[in-house]
């Protein structure tokens, strides 16, 4: 029982550290909009392109399934 006061004390630390790793989000609204439309630009682009190459690939005589 000689290491139980350090115990309580290692996991007092350990809640404050983690109520504080909870409180880390410090975007606004507009800088989480912004983000998520950056995103969203990126996904249409990588859309664009897979759709290139699968119509790039029936132009060839290609299967349009991809690998098996």
């Amino acid at each position: 029982m000689a290491r139980g006061n350090q115990r309580d004390k290692a996991r007092e630390a350990n809640l404050k550290k983690q109520a504080g790793m909870k409180k880390a989000n410090t975007k606004t609204g507009a800088e989480m909009q912004r983000d998520r439309d950056a995103l969203a630009q990126k996904m249409r682009e990588k859309q664009a392109a897979a759709d290139a190459r699968k119509q790039a690939g029936n132009a060839d005589g290609a299967a349009a399934g991809g690998k098996k």
